[in-house]
This record gives C-alpha cells, sequence and structure tokens, in this order.
C-alpha cells in the first residue's frame, strides 16, 4: 500500500488502547530511542530489545549498550522500561549482507540487516507474549520508513506477532531525540554501526 501515514496509523491504536500493552521495542542506540521512550512509555510497558550484529567492533558495541542502559534507568517514564540484550553475533550480519557489500548505504544491504534484526526482535517478541514489537529505527532521516514498516510487518506475519506501524520522525521526534541526547548527555555516533557505515562517513569528512 503506498503513501501509509504510519504516524496517522499509530495515533489510531494509541486512541483505541484502554489499558497498557506489552511492547518490544528493537532499539539500535540510546539516542534514537530516547524520543521513542518518552513518547511510548506514557501506553506501553516496554521492554528494549538490543539486537544490533551490525556493528562493528566489540567495544563499540558494549560502549552503546551501557548508554542504553543508563537512559532507561535516566528517563522519566510512566510505565515501567525494561532491558533484554540480544547476542552480539556480527558474523551473522557479515553473512547476511555477504555479496551486498558494495551497495550505497540506504540501499538492498541496509534493507538485509534491518530484516535481520527485526525478524529476531519478532522471535523475541513471540517468544515472550508481547502484544506488539517495532524499532525505533524510523527515527532516522537516513532511514525509508516505508520500507522498515514493510519489512516489521513482514517478519511479525512470520512470528505471528502483531507489529506497531511508526515514523518516528514525526511530529518532530527526531528533533526531540537530539533534545534528549543533550540532556543526558548521550553518546551520539554519526554511523549506523557496521564498517561499510563507517567508511562511508569517513569518505564524506573527506569531502566536507
Amino acid at each position: 500500500m503506498k503513501n501509509r501515514n504510519y504516524q496517522k496509523e499509530l495515533d489510531q491504536i494509541l486512541r483505541e488502547m484502554t489499558t497498557p500493552k506489552r511492547l518490544l521495542l528493537h532499539s539500535c542506540c540510546a539516542p534514537c530511542s530516547s524520543y521513542c521512550l518518552e513518547y511510548l512509555s506514557q501506553y506501553f510497558f516496554i521492554t528494549i530489545f538490543y539486537y544490533n550484529p551490525n556493528i562493528d567492533m566489540a567495544e563499540e558495541y558494549q560502549h552503546r549498550v551501557a548508554e542504553q542502559k543508563r537512559l532507561i534507568a535516566e528517563l522519566p517514564a510512566r510505565y515501567p522500561i525494561s532491558f533484554l540484550e540480544g547476542a552480539y553475533e556480527p558474523e551473522k550480519f557479515h553473512d547476511t549482507v555477504k555479496g551486498l557489500e558494495a551497495e550505497p548505504e540506504g540501499g538492498e544491504r541496509c534493507f538485509a540487516c534491518y530484516r535481520l534484526r527485526l525478524r529476531e526482535a519478532a522471535k523475541a517478541a513471540k517468544e515472550g507474549g508481547f502484544d506488539y514489537m517495532t524499532t525505533t529505527l524510523s527515527i532516522s532521516p537516513l532511514k525509508k520508513a516505508e520500507k522498515l514498516n514493510e519489512i516489521g510487518e513482514e517478519v511479525a506475519k512470520e512470528w505471528g506477532v502483531s507489529y506497531l506501524p511508526s515514523d518516528f520522525k514525526k511530529k518532530n521526534g527526531y528533533l526531540r531525540s537530539v533534545e534528549l541526547s543533550k540532556e543526558y548527555g548521550l553518546y551520539r555516533q554519526d554511523y549506523c554501526g557496521c564498517s561499510f557505515s563507517k567508511a562511508a562517513r569517513k569518505d564524506n569528512h573527506k569531502n566536507d
């Protein structure tokens, strides 16, 4: 379906909720999750699911995990927020994107990465008996909400769970995430985590 307004779809779901539900929220990092948590914790008992095998170095991965946990501990929320860490398996990421190494940022390699992470989130949501699952990834201006929702709905259907539609950059969500990152002093990286995006950022900086 073309030209869907995912924010309006989310608004409709929230309006129809009479009691808080359980949401498994896949998070890529603390800064991107900040606005999503501030917003969604008014309606859901949230479990952050941290599954990001795309992150290229263990030290970088652990730094991001620590920042995510710190944000959860410090951020006020109407309903409790918990943390669930997935496996750190970068070899699985590289197997997934094999043959797509030369694809540009935002292309098929990224789509394969989204599918890998969201499929694992759908599995965790099924095993945990969550009412909904979704991801913070749509908050980024660099990521296509339409593709993320398409993949999210696809893997949710595979696992028999409900996918919460989202385009978190709407309602100034991205700008609010920047504000919250400054407020909480969050580590804010300039690449998604994989070696390909790191190389692309370096090339962009050389051309600045």
